[in-house]
């Protein structure tokens, strides 16, 4: 069985233009892949995947560590990374944190264990110095929705507090001014800013924020369900609810309708990041576009270009929220 050496021998150039070859990379002369290719056919050569990494130092595969492997949200994440990547020859191996500061810590481990060629991570509890740090090994970092200024250049991120603006700015613009707020877990940085950028809005229509129609949720169905839950038996007075996921915002409205809510007459009620579910809600849901699947082709495509040297690629590091107007928030004025 011929060899990726005695492949470099006949064509007579080094392994590493061999591997280049084998790489499809564009940077090899048309007359250089064609002795290579010549090669290849002459001696019977059919390079495999190992044969790629031993001529590359490279294995092809890049990590995926996320913090949940179901729900809709890491669903369009994890499917347009692979994709992207799939597309471009590569594989990807997935692993979970679980938003646990030590299976964060182990999903990274084991990655690096692979061998793979960069990590594309969404990781919600490790800290940004244990982030700048780890960035410094063999294997680079790349972050999903997650800002750090020390490694700004490997992350893809969401300006969360402007999505947090737009949610209730939309509310109040709507004649709303007794606005409860579900938040998401406030360890959380994504979480964190949404309730940043809700206190703005309140703040720039002259609304206290009032811890009475303040709670904290779980980013789960029972997030949205518990909260409504909380503001009713407290006899919280509110004609509108913002909800920091759609998911909550999805408890919510059965919450509210399985308790004698007319929706949206009797509530309007807003959600975030626009997953598939929402156009199928009743009411159809408002929300605040989170462009999940773009940013994770954006964050494949920032590997491609980095680590496998893809020419003719523009990066996108900081996306934009908008604002999906729906059923869900209908005008009181």
């Amino acid at each position: 069985m011929a060899t990726i050496y005695q492949v470099s021998e006949l064509a007579g150039v080094s392994l590493s233009t061999v591997s280049r070859v084998l790489n499809d990379n564009d940077y090899v002369s048309k007359k250089t892949k064609k002795k290579v290719l010549e090669a290849m056919q002459q001696l019977g050569y059919q390079p495999s995947s190992i044969a790629r990494s031993l001529a590359s130092s490279r294995t092809s595969s890049v990590g995926v560590l996320v913090s949940e492997l179901d729900g809709p949200f890491f669903g369009q994440m994890m499917s347009a990374i692979e994709q992207q990547l799939r597309a471009a020859g590569k594989h990807v191996i997935i692993t979970a944190g679980h938003s646990d500061e030590d299976k964060e810590k182990n999903g990274f481990e084991f990655l690096i264990s692979r061998n793979c060629d960069a990590i594309i991570a969404h990781v919600e509890i490790v800290s940004d110095e244990y982030l700048i740090e780890l960035s410094k090994g063999k294997i680079p970092i790349y972050l999903m929705s997650r800002y750090v200024e020390e490694i700004k250049d490997n992350c893809i991120s969401l300006d969360n507090v402007l999505g947090g603006y737009l949610a209730t700015k939309t509310m109040i613009n709507k004649g709303h001014k007794n606005i409860a707020y579900i938040a998401g877990p406030q360890f959380k940085v994504d979480a964190s800013d949404r309730l940043v950028g809700h206190k703005k809005a309140l703040a720039e229509y002259n609304i206290a924020f009032d811890e009475s129609l303040f709670y904290i949720g779980d980013f789960k169905e029972t997030g949205g369900n518990d909260g409504l839950k909380h503001f009713i038996e407290n006899k919280a007075q509110f004609s509108a609810i913002v909800c920091a996921n759609d998911e909550m915002a999805s408890g919510a409205m059965k919450f509210a309708r399985e308790h004698g809510f007319n929706l949206p007459k009797d509530l309007a009620i807003m959600g975030y990041d626009n997953v598939i579910f929402t156009n199928y809600l009743y009411p159809t849901l408002t929300t605040i576009d989170n462009p999940v699947p773009e940013m994770g082709r954006m964050a494949a495509n920032l590997v491609l270009k980095d680590i496998y040297k893809r020419p003719g690629i523009t990066i996108n590091r900081v996306f934009q929220p908008t604002l999906v107007l729906r059923d869900s928030t209908p005008d009181i004025n």
